[in-house]
């Protein structure tokens, strides 16, 4: 076991727990965030992505000590009442079917839209390769992306 200071949604905690832990287990189980979710295990279907140092990665892959004072953000972190750009988008565009994957799906797009304001369908398709839906709502996700694009747009001209 060890000490480790983890910084998510811009607040530290501190918690014991055996440093190859991976990522998703001190997030929900010690810290207790749970929007992070736990779909396969093993990096393949997404449902665990969460930002570190603002890149998307798999906390179901990553250990605890690895993410150790490091900026992390997950689902919860991009707003308290879903009026984040992308989660707007998700709601106008009614993307969740059973929603279980939905949080990855999420913060993948989120990352896309930070890095490419405006992304073509190739983007889209790149950045989202391997965050799998059971429900199938890919089409749905795609018009999301590009709404939630045009929102973020809106939202920085009326700055």
């Amino acid at each position: 076991m060890a000490t480790l200071t983890l910084k998510i949604n811009n607040k530290n905690y501190t918690i014991d727990a055996d440093p190859k832990m991976p990522l998703l287990w001190a997030i929900r189980d010690l810290v207790g965030l749970t929007g992070t979710k736990y779909g396969c295990g093993i990096s393949q279907c997404g449902a665990c992505t969460v930002h570190l140092e603002g890149t998307p990665v798999r906390s179901c892959s990553i250990q605890v000590s690895v993410a150790a004072n490091k900026n992390i953000t997950t689902i919860e972190g991009l707003s308290s009442d879903n009026s984040h750009p992308v989660q707007q988008a998700w709601i106008i565009e009614q993307v969740p079917q059973c929603g279980y994957c939905q949080s990855g799906q999420i913060m993948a797009a989120t990352a896309l839209l930070k890095k490419t304001p405006s992304p073509s369908d190739k983007d889209i398709d790149t950045a989202m390769q391997g965050h799998i839906c059971r429900c199938g709502t890919y089409p749905r996700i795609r018009k999301a992306i590009k709404t939630a694009s045009l929102l973020m747009t809106q939202k920085n001209s009326s700055k």
